[in-house]
């Protein structure tokens, strides 16, 4: 179902939904192109028209940050649960070994992207990649990797580069890209690869996953998230208390 929170869409989807959605663009070869949408995003959005343009093509705009939930939750709409862009790539991972099926892997450093695909292939058997490409390269470069990717007979693209690159990237060629199912999936190759650690379960079932990122990386993280999420709580508390005025009113 799709609804909007800000006057963003979103879609609210299940992990199991969602991961369904993408096996069958797979197996048809129809094209589903996937972004996950979290409190930065969202605010970023609103002042990066380009941006904003980008992640309005998507075909499924997952919900991935526990801010983006309870945004949700506190504006009436009603949403299960997050889908967590790293749980579905994993998942997703987890089906193309067993279905034979092969992903491509774009982005990070090479190490960490070799890492990642050793980490995977040992974790879901029989997982054969489509092929692979680091995240370094210049937009003179673009048009040969998308060759490349075409080439490779890729079944899911997972774009591991941060926001706005992969959000431009899928943008800029999606229609070139002969490959069902795309996703940005940002640092989560660093998580699979275990240069970054995730929060343990129970921080992550009470929203607290933040606070884990922040402990791991304070510098970079913490302007980010008190400017974000600041500009978030304040456009979530005026529409709020806007929709309340007019019942009263």
């Amino acid at each position: 179902m799709r609804t909007l929170i800000l006057d963003t869409p979103i879609d609210v989807l299940t992990l199991p939904e969602t991961v369904e959605i993408a096996v069958k663009a797979m197996q048809s070869r129809q094209r589903v192109r996937h972004v996950a949408m979290n409190v930065a995003k969202l605010v970023k959005m609103r002042s990066d028209p380009v941006l904003r343009g980008d992640v309005l093509k998507s075909d499924i705009i997952g919900i991935d940050g526990f801010g983006i939930v309870l945004g949700a939750r506190l504006q009436g709409i009603k949403v299960s649960e997050r889908v967590a862009g790293i749980d579905l790539m994993e998942k997703l991972l987890e089906r193309c070994a067993q279905e034979g099926l092969r992903p491509y892997f774009l982005g990070a450093r090479e190490e960490v992207l070799r890492k990642a695909m050793s980490v995977a292939q040992g974790r879901y058997p029989g997982l054969a990649f489509a092929g692979a490409r680091n995240g370094y390269f210049g937009p003179d470069e673009e048009a040969e990797i998308v060759s490349q990717i075409n080439a490779s007979g890729a079944d899911c693209l997972f774009i591991g580069m941060p926001t706005p690159r992969k959000e431009r990237f899928l943008s800029a060629h999606a229609d070139a890209l002969n490959v069902p199912f795309l996703m940005g999936v940002g640092g989560s190759f660093d998580v699979l690869a275990g240069k970054v650690t995730r929060a343990p379960e129970a921080m992550q079932k009470w929203g607290l996953e933040w606070l884990h990122r922040l402990l791991q990386e304070p510098r970079r993280m913490a302007w980010r998230y008190l400017s974000t999420n600041a500009v978030f709580a304040a456009l979530l508390l005026e529409k709020i208390v806007g929709r309340y005025s007019r019942r009263v009113s």
